[in-house]
């Protein structure tokens, strides 16, 4: 047992031990030794923070009068629509709207020009427009935007920012001073409404007609620029003035009071006393647009020459459908009124169509009595087409786009079309307005048709000639002689090739053509625009707008695209590196 202990005890014989940097060589150097491999971490399976910061898609905001649409750039429509009323704009702690009896209380009498204002964030003419009161209005739309419906920091997106081609420079400064200031915003790009419209209906040159709630805005954009704009007062808040007028009406018959006169009953000298979204309700859900005044004439032509023509049993089922067509203008609707505890009200339902025709295409007035503002929608598309030139007339004429919310009354779209229509086929593209000129274009109807009388006759005359000449025909019979004048042109088939030639590389367009277009909106505009990364021609830092204001941006940037080099894709987009780091600039809003 002593032995065995001295063994253990004994050292080892004369080796040293290795030290510690000689065995770390010799696993280097050996590689079946156990260690743990370098791996080269590639880029592609690295933290992916970086690349996800990277594509992070943008904000897109449409700032209306009257709404306030939001969502992220690449999705097909708006995650949200938030309303400037009332309603949204109570203190805390404020139920009054969920008591009983609350929607059919006495409602206190507005005048017409105060009537909807409540509901509206902004007007053009600020006179009248608290400032202060539009900036609370926004920030809280845009914090319920961003808690309830993106759920998204606010610091760390770009935002799109959609705006009218003309706005104060006012309201330009409080949203961008809203917006940098509340939300912290890094960067903005403003975008045009019009244009985007065309971009999201797949075009690159149309004219644009935005019913609006103020305004109706014609704008004729080419290649993406506009290049003339008209407006009219003719919208939807005097649309729906009208209809107020016609419930208003209906309410007082319901009242035990004397009935008014005429003249008392038309004006609204007493204001409003009806509830405004009560009368948008029935707005949006039974006014409808009438017919073209020529087609109704049609119509009743049909309907008469199938009275007059007999009929076999198995017709009487179609006669009967057009019978009911004809009179579902007399069919009731029952109208609640909510301003009243009685029932429902009976309405004609061709009632709901008399504030279109009022409001939009008035025929009780002379339009050479109405100021620029106050034309009707026709006539304003007409003259906005007869102010281009005869190229990019050609091209807007076919791709007429109607936007807005008073473009979904059903029947509008093709009224103002058919209206269009029959202007040029009656006027065609003269600017001249008058007696004279309407005397000048007769007289040169009546030659055209008299060359053409003459041109038959002449033709008529040598047949009658070359048969009495010949009654049995000739021996070679050879054909009859046409004048030089109604001679077909000659066709060169080089012109033929070269044309064929370039159909195959330049497809041929629809122009000259009296034509809607669908469009997606000016939000879905802005959403596909924002997908492309494009530096914008308004870009907006938000040091240097805190720093300056509206003040440091520069009026002289602005793009000139020629033929051999086009810089800019929409107007507030363009290619990087075009713009001076140094500041930045207003684009057409300057």
């Amino acid at each position: 047992m002593a032995t065995t202990v001295e063994s253990l005890d004994r050292p080892y014989p004369s080796a040293a031990r290795p030290a510690i940097s000689s065995l770390q060589q010799q696993a280097a150097r050996d590689p079946t030794s156990p260690h743990t491999p370098v791996r080269g971490i590639s880029s592609t399976f690295s933290s992916p923070l970086a690349s996800y910061r990277a594509e992070e898609e943008a904000l897109v905001f449409e700032v209306g009068t009257r709404n306030l649409r939001a969502g992220i750039a690449g999705e097909s429509a708006p995650r949200c629509s938030l309303a400037f009323g009332p309603e949204q704009s109570r203190r805390v702690a404020d139920y009054r709207q969920w008591l009983p009896g609350y929607e059919t209380r006495a409602r206190k009498q507005l005048e017409v020009d105060k009537w909807g204002d409540d509901h509206e964030l902004w007007r053009m003419d600020l006179r009248q427009v608290d400032l202060g009161l539009v900036e609370d209005k926004l920030e809280r739309a845009l914090r319920d935007a961003y808690s309830r419906y993106l759920l998204l920091d606010s610091k760390t997106r770009r935002l799109v920012l959609i705006l009218p081609s003309v706005i104060p420079h006012a309201l330009i400064s409080v949203l961008l001073t809203c917006l940098f200031t509340n939300f912290l915003i890094p960067s903005l790009t403003i975008l045009p409404v019009h244009t985007l419209s065309i971009v999201a209906a797949g075009l690159r040159s149309g004219l644009v007609v935005d019913i609006g709630w103020q305004e109706t805005i014609i704008t004729a954009v080419y290649e993406y620029r506009e290049v003339f704009q008209c407006r009219t007062t003719r919208a939807m808040k005097l649309l729906t003035l009208h209809m107020a007028q016609i419930l208003q009406k209906i309410y007082r018959s319901t009242q035990e009071k004397p009935a008014k006169t005429h003249a008392e009953s038309t004006a609204f000298d007493e204001g409003i006393d009806v509830d405004f979204q009560h009368v948008e309700e029935v707005t949006a859900r039974l006014v409808w647009c009438q017919s073209s005044p020529r087609n109704q004439e049609r119509l009743e032509e049909n309907l008469e020459k199938r009275i007059e023509s007999p009929r076999l049993p198995e017709e009487d089922h179609g006669d009967r459908d057009n019978s009911s067509e004809s009179n579902v203008r007399d069919t009731l609707i029952s109208v609640p009124l909510l301003s009243s505890s009685s029932k429902p009200f009976p309405v004609p339902f061709d009632t709901f169509s008399k504030p279109v025709e009022s409001a939009l295409f008035p025929h009780d007035f002379n339009i050479h009595d109405l100021d620029d503002h106050e034309q009707p929608l026709p006539h304003l598309l007409y003259r906005a087409l007869l102010a281009l030139s005869p190229d990019i007339r050609g091209l807007c004429m076919s791709r007429i786009v109607f936007t807005g919310g008073g473009s979904n009354i059903p029947g509008l779209k093709s009224r103002l079309l058919d209206d269009l229509s029959s202007t040029v086929a009656q006027r065609g593209w003269d600017p001249v307005w008058g007696k004279a000129a309407d005397k000048h274009r007769q007289t040169q109807q009546e030659i055209a048709s008299n060359r053409k009388e003459a041109a038959t006759k002449l033709q008529s005359s040598i047949k009658t000639t070359e048969h009495t000449k010949y009654p049995s025909g000739p021996p070679d019979d050879p054909p009859s002689r046409i004048a030089t004048a109604f001679e077909p042109q000659v066709t060169d088939p080089i012109e033929d090739k070269l044309r064929r030639e370039e159909a195959k590389f330049n497809p041929a367009t629809v122009s000259g053509v009296v034509r809607g277009v669908e469009t997606l909106g000016a939000w879905a505009g802005a959403s596909l625009v924002a997908g492309l990364k494009l530096k914008g021609v308004v870009e907006v830092d938000r040091e240097s707008f805190l720093q300056h204001g509206l003040a440091g941006a520069k009026r002289d940037m602005d793009i000139s695209v020629s033929q051999s080099s086009r810089q800019s894709l929409v107007p507030g987009y363009m290619r990087a590196g075009v713009l001076d780091k140094a500041g930045w600039t207003l684009g057409s809003w300057a």
